[in-house]
């Protein structure tokens, strides 16, 4: 099995990179992002629906994909502007490739502890649940790709097993939080996909986000696992150039960048592959022995719980919230 090269395109304009993109015959993905239609008028910039009217443009793609723009969300916004059932209607205009559950991402600049990287795998499976639900209702259920997060291994082991439904019925499973981090180490990217290979029923393929060219040699021996990553780092690479040339960052710049890199990707699947040693987790911390500590770990624990469960909102979990639930099991403990 091969692995799929899929570019991210910045937007949908029609012009040298998607022409590009359509020249060179390959998978692309838009983010949800970059079909946001934007307002000024109230004095602040307000989210105010979808430039559908570009997916017209995707014509002559070899295929297009969707992707709901968590990390941009997270790191410029806060949080996602648009609503679930907002998302899904977007998914539905198009008849995408495969389009991402909604998920909230748990890189470091997102997440800053622990306890942030867990609360956001937990909303990550609700957000998945909701986006099912609403598939269904829309008939593209079967174009959804599921979205697993998580920092360490067993993180993303957890929210697979919570989402097993969903899972078992899907083409494709979506590997989130992958483009800010290391190959190497007990919590790089392979040994993600090494532990995932291992859990995952067999016949369940992967599609990585944001992961780096580099990474491709040592992904090859999982290529019956993963079926594809995606990448805008020629963007990156553009802006470089533009930058150390003293020129202009023009679309025509970006598109010869874009085939560049997709040239640079599709030389190293051909090349050997690379094998690292096979890294295990390691457990987890135990349970803080402090009795306020302990509940203010059971109140987010249960406050979780009714996030995957779908009795509280996804961004229903503030710091004075967990702290007030976390007295009434401290003052309950105490007493009994």
């Amino acid at each position: 099995m091969s692995i799929d090269i899929i570019v991210g395109l910045p937007h949908l304009n029609e012009g040298p990179i998607l022409q590009r993109a359509r020249t060179l015959r390959t998978t692309a993905l838009i983010s949800a992002n970059g079909l946001s239609r934007w307002s000024g008028k109230r004095g602040w910039r307000e989210w105010i629906g979808w430039r559908t009217s570009q997916l017209r443009n995707a014509n002559g793609l070899a295929a297009l994909c969707l992707d709901s723009a968590g990390f941009v969300a997270a790191s410029r916004y806060g949080g996602f502007p648009w609503t679930i059932a907002d998302y899904v209607v977007l998914a539905a205009t198009y008849p995408f490739l495969w389009w991402a559950s909604a998920d909230y991402c748990v890189e470091p600049e997102i997440a800053g502890d622990r306890e942030e990287v867990t609360d956001r795998i937990s909303r990550t499976i609700r957000a998945n649940r909701d986006c099912s639900r609403l598939a269904d209702d829309h008939g593209i259920a079967s174009r959804m790709m599921p979205v697993i997060q998580g920092r360490s291994p067993s993180d993303y082991e957890r929210c697979a097993d919570a989402l097993s439904g969903l899972i078992a019925s899907a083409a494709l499973v979506g590997v989130g939080s992958m483009c800010r981090r290391d190959i190497h180490g007990p919590e790089g990217l392979i040994a993600v996909i090494d532990h995932l290979d291992r859990v995952l029923p067999a016949g369940i393929r992967l599609h990585a986000f944001g992961v780096k060219g580099t990474a491709l040699p040592f992904l090859l021996p999982y290529s019956h696992r993963v079926a594809s990553i995606d990448s805008q780092a020629y963007g990156v690479a553009a802006r470089r150039a533009a930058l150390g040339g003293g020129i202009a960052k023009t679309d025509v710049l970006v598109a010869d960048h874009l085939e560049q890199w997709v040239g640079a990707q599709r030389a190293r699947l051909g090349r050997r592959p690379h094998q690292l040693p096979q890294v295990r987790p390691t457990p987890h911390d135990p349970p803080p022995p402090d009795p306020w500590e302990a509940a203010i770990a059971q109140a987010r624990e249960e406050i979780r719980d009714l996030i995957e469960a779908g009795d509280l909102d996804h961004d229903e979990l503030t710091s004075p919230w967990i702290e007030q639930w976390a007295a009434d099991i401290y003052r309950d403990r105490l007493a009994a």
